[in-house]
């Protein structure tokens, strides 16, 4: 097997996904979908919290997400869910998108720039 970089992996995970601009995440969030904030406590404490994002951090996403799975929250109905993954700078969100990928979750997505993109954002009235 050969070895691959990080940024190999990244680009592998990009490539699957249809990966949105903050600035489409208000119309997307208003025709259902769900917004998720992997990022760690210490960052958000530091960054900042997301309004209407429900938080799970990255270790546990996949068993969250997947509506298979006895430890799944109760928005995974099913495999149609939309899921946005949001982390702070939209790297670790687009491998966390693939991964659900990966369960079958083919909505799942991530959002460009992450959340230092988003809070740039007015709010969305």
């Amino acid at each position: 097997m050969t070895a691959r970089t990080i940024d190999e992996v990244l680009a592998d995970a990009r490539s699957r996904l249809d990966r949105l601009a903050a600035a489409d995440v208000p119309a997307e969030l208003a025709a259902g979908a769900l917004l998720v904030d992997i990022r760690p406590a210490a960052q958000r404490a530091a960054e900042g919290e997301v309004p209407r994002a429900l938080v799970i951090e990255r270790n546990v996403l996949e068993w969250r997400a997947d509506p298979a799975s006895d430890a799944r929250i109760p928005e995974a109905v099913d495999h149609d869910v939309r899921w946005i993954i949001l982390c702070s700078e939209g790297y670790t969100s687009s491998l966390a998108a693939a991964a659900l990928q990966d369960l079958g979750l083919h909505r799942a997505t991530d959002v460009v720039g992450g959340y230092h993109a988003l809070s740039g954002l007015k709010p969305h009235r």
